[in-house]
Formats: structure tokens, C-alpha cells, sequence
């Protein structure tokens, strides 16, 4: 018996220049199912996806929706099969209210032309009440969590009665609670029949909500899985071709001297009474849910945010940081969580990223020593094993865990004593993260202080020394690395005792 699938993509490619992004790929999807797409940053998902939405065109291929050919040229092609992507950065418009971005584009109006407020805002509430969403249509957007505002988007998503859901990367911003929250959303739409293709590079994640799962490797198909019939080891294969022995890369050295101290650290109505410190050779990780005022602190330490009150200690000696190169000047740097909008010149070279806050060392006077430069690239291009085709590759050509490996050598060289990491895996495939642990590790070993922010539990745990736990602006706990659990983060995060 021939199985009925609401999505068949059959041999499907696309070629960007010299580049064969796609070759032959199929992909599949029934309706209500959870359907996973796994693959390295750069295997192909991106192309794939974005085909079936219509930002792309294939070369070669066909797609069958409901067992007919469907031609998809455009975005508005594919919102009349009932295909809608939600992209992993959101693109809601933060001044207007839920019930306005919800039909943002496809309001209703009356015979005048004149926008039937009540009418939409009646519709969007019974969208939101349907999916057990306690959110209110006429609240702002920027009022709202990232969870929160991740729902209106799977809502608006469906509004117009979308059959097949693209999600990508949908809880990369998310702590675990708030991971919960979507997938309950998810379950709902599976069953009004809604297939889902799910995007994600945590395992954990895709073990729990996924049917089946396809990985695609250098713009191949490699093979579709039931999720409860294989484990994580042979997806891993099947994504590199190999098997990954060691995931969390870390050796547990006794550490040195304190590095740095933060007493009192007090920005009014952001983080209160703040009081840690971080050794030489140690990862010290930092946990809370999205809001606890983590990222926020470590802008004050950095010199982004003002301090209202409070005191920064440099190997004992208290320093005044009023900006970041006030930070840098005392070795603290900051590699922030979004390495696109905050870390990184996209459209310039690797080599450029790279250097760029260690041009004093290259430029004297009106003299680049370009024999230099090239020398600090290459070096750090290896020691960080950045995969890219040359020193003056464009950024924006790079996979995500090369980007943010050159967010890091970017401040590695500027030779710091405390290096922040503000979400250093966000977004990157599983190879990609394993060799940031082993980066981590290498640099604990060298000596250098480590503070490092997660919202993914599991890295916490098994790279950190300590674990100090935010809840709304405050330190809940430090943890030390024998009495570390999910549980116990967990309590301390919502504020438990």
C-alpha cells in the first residue's frame, strides 16, 4: 500500500555558481507529523526549506502537494499551498500588538476600506484561546518573552490555514521551560492535521517532539529515521560520515588565582547585589531563564551598561570600567550572543574579523604590516580549525560554528584574561559545538577565565567548574561541579530554595 504524504520533494537541486548546494534531494512529510531535518551548518537545509517557501527556485525536481504537482516561484505561491516558514529571527513588528502582526499584511476591511479592528481582534483572541495561548490580542509586542512572541509567529503562521510549517531553529533563544511552551503549541497543531519540518541542531529536542528524522549531508540525502528506532550516535554518523566519540571536550584542572571579582554589581532595575568570581584556568558557567538578567550583568562587567553601584576587582585591584576598551585594557572581552547583529562584520573577510581589534599591534603609524596579519590569521584559522577557502572569504559565506569561531579568535587576540561567552553553541551543528568545547578546554588549560552563559542545561553541566543561577536580577545559587543536576539548576532558576 502506497503511504499518503501531504509533501513529496523528489529529486530536488540547486546550484549557486560553482556550488552544487543540492543534488538530488528527496524529503518527505505526512499530515500531523513532526518530520526533523538534520544536518551541518552548510549540508543544504537552508536551500531546502527555502525552496519549498519560494525564496529559491530549483533547477531540477518537482515538488507533489496532496498528490499534485505544485509550482512554487514565489512566497505568495507558496502561502496558496498552505507553506509557511518561521524563520529562526523573528520578524515581528515590535511597537504594533499581537492581533496587528498577526494579520500584519492581510487585514479585513469594510466596504469603505476601512479596517475592521474589532472583527480581527475578535479572530486573533479565538486563535490564541484555541491553542491554549494565555496571551492577550492587544498586548504590544515588545511586552511579550521570546517564547511568547515565538508563538504569535507559529500563529500567524497558521491564520491563513497553513498546512505545512517550516521551523527553524524555533527554540535556539529559549530555556527549558519555555522550550515546553512551543511544544505544546506543536501538539496542537499536529493534531488539526498540520505537518511540521523541524530545524534544530539539539538532539534532546529532536528525540522528544519528532516522528522521523532526515539528514542531509553536502546537499545529499543520507536517510530518513524513525526518531524511536535510532539513536543519537548513528544520526551523528549519518551527519558526518563518521562516529563522534567525544562530544563535551573537558579536562577538569585544579584552577589558579582568582582573576576577576564583582562585589555588589548593582544596575537599578536589571541586576541587584551582584557577588562572584572566576579563577585562572576555569569555566564558570551562568544559568537562568530567559529575563534573569544574565546577558545583562556581563554588559556592565564589559563596560555596555552603566553601573549604578558596585565594585570590579582585577587580580585583587579594584579598576573602573566605563566602556569596552576600558574592559580590554584590563583583559576582559565579550563574545555576545548574537554573533550576526553584535559580533561579527558579515559582509567583510575572515582576515578582516579576525584583526580587527588587534590592529594596533599590525598598523604602526602609517605602516600595515601585512606579513604580520596574515601570520595572526593563519595561526588562529588553524588552532580554531576554521573551515574556509581563504583569508578574504566573506564572513556571510561561512556556516555558523565557522562564524562564531571567528567571533572568538577575533578577541583571542587581543590576548584576554577573562573571556566571556554569551551562548557560545547557539545555532551551530553538533560537530561545530564539540569543537567549541574543545576550544574552551584548551584555552581553561592555557590558563584564561572562562564565564560562559547557556540556556542549554546539558552544557552547562558538563563544562563548567561552578554554576552560578540568575532569577529576575539576583543570584540564586553557586553550585559547585559534584552537586551540578538539571533539577537542581532547574529550581534555583524559578527562584526554589
Amino acid at each position: 500500500m502506497v503511504e499518503d504524504f501531504l509533501l513529496r520533494m523528489k529529486s530536488i537541486s540547486k546550484r549557486f555558481q560553482n556550488v552544487n548546494a543540492l543534488t538530488n534531494m528527496d524529503f518527505d512529510l505526512k499530515s500531523g507529523e513532526v518530520h526533523a531535518l538534520l544536518g551541518e551548518n552548510g549540508a543544504g537545509k537552508s536551500t531546502l526549506i527555502k525552496i519549498l517557501g519560494g525564496i529559491y527556485k530549483m533547477d531540477t525536481g518537482e515538488i507533489i502537494i496532496n498528490g499534485e504537482k505544485a509550482h512554487i516561484d514565489s512566497v505568495r505561491d507558496a502561502h496558496k499551498y498552505g507553506i509557511s516558514i518561521i524563520h529562526q529571527e523573528l520578524v515581528l513588528v515590535p511597537q504594533m500588538t499581537v492581533e496587528e502582526n498577526i494579520f500584519l499584511g492581510s487585514e479585513s476591511v469594510n466596504k469603505l476600506g476601512f479596517v475592521k479592528k474589532s472583527a480581527m481582534n475578535k479572530k486573533a483572541q479565538e486563535l490564541l484561546d484555541d491553542f491554549d495561548v494565555y496571551i492577550n490580542a492587544s498586548t504590544k509586542i515588545k511586552q511579550l518573552t521570546i517564547a511568547q512572541q515565538q508563538i504569535v509567529e507559529i500563529i500567524k503562521a497558521v491564520s491563513f490555514n497553513a498546512k505545512i510549517l517550516i521551523m527553524d531553529e524555533p527554540t535556539s533563544s529559549l530555556s527549558d521551560n519555555e522550550i515546553q511552551q512551543i511544544f505544546a503549541v506543536i501538539m496542537k497543531l499536529r493534531s488539526k492535521g498540520v505537518g511540521i519540518i523541524y530545524i534544530s541542531h539539539r538532539m534532546a529536542e529532536l528525540n522528544e517532539i519528532s516522528d522521523r528524522v532526515t539528514v542531509i549531508r553536502d546537499g545529499l540525502y543520507i536517510g530518513t529515521k524513525v526518531t524511536a528506532k535510532t539513536t543519537n550516535n548513528e544520526l551523528v554518523n549519518m551527519m558526518i560520515g563518521r562516529s563522534l566519540k567525544n562530544y563535551y571536550i573537558r579536562t577538569f584542572n585544579v584552577p589558579g588565582d582568582v582573576v576577576m571579582e564583582v562585589k555588589g554589581l548593582t544596575r537599578h532595575g536589571v541586576v541587584e547585589d551582584i557577588n562572584f568570581f572566576v579563577r585562572k584556568g576555569e569555566i564558570l558557567g551562568f544559568a537562568g531563564l530567559i529575563g534573569a538578567g544574565r546577558s545583562e550583568l556581563m554588559k556592565c562587567i564589559f563596560g555596555l551598561n552603566r553601573i549604578d553601584s558596585g565594585e570590579i576587582l582585577i587580580n585583587n585591584q579594584t579598576v573602573i570600567i566605563k566602556n569596552p576598551n576600558d574592559a580590554m585594557s584590563y583583559g576582559i572581552v565579550l563574545v555576545p550572543e548574537s554573533r550576526t547583529e553584535q559580533g561579527l562584520f558579515l559582509i567583510q573577510s575572515a582576515k578582516y574579523n579576525i584583526t580587527f581589534k588587534s590592529l594596533d599591534e599590525i598598523i604602526k603609524g602609517v605602516h600595515v604590516n601585512n606579513k604580520l596579519e596574515n601570520q595572526i590569521v593563519k595561526e588562529y584559522i588553524q588552532n580554531l580549525s576554521i573551515k574556509t577557502n581563504s583569508f578574504s572569504q566573506k564572513v556571510s559565506h561561512l556556516s555558523g560554528g565557522n562564524q562564531q569561531k571567528i567571533s572568538i579568535a577575533k578577541w583571542l587576540c587581543t590576548k584576554p584574561s577573562v573571556l566571556i561567552l554569551d551562548e557560545p553553541t547557539r545555532g551551530v551543528d553538533v560537530v561545530a559545538k564539540a569543537e567549541i568545547y574543545s576550544i574552551m578546554d584548551r584555552l581553561a588549560s592555557q590558563g584564561i577565565a572562562i564565564i560562559m552563559i547557556s540556556s542549554e542545561l546539558p552544557e552547562v553541566i558538563n563544562m563548567s567548574d561552578r554554576v552560578i543561577v540568575m532569577n529576575k536580577g539576583k543570584i540564586s545559587r553557586c553550585i559547585d561541579k559534584g552537586e551540578l543536576s538539571q533539577e537542581k539548576i532547574m529550581q534555583y532558576e524559578i527562584g526554589g530554595e
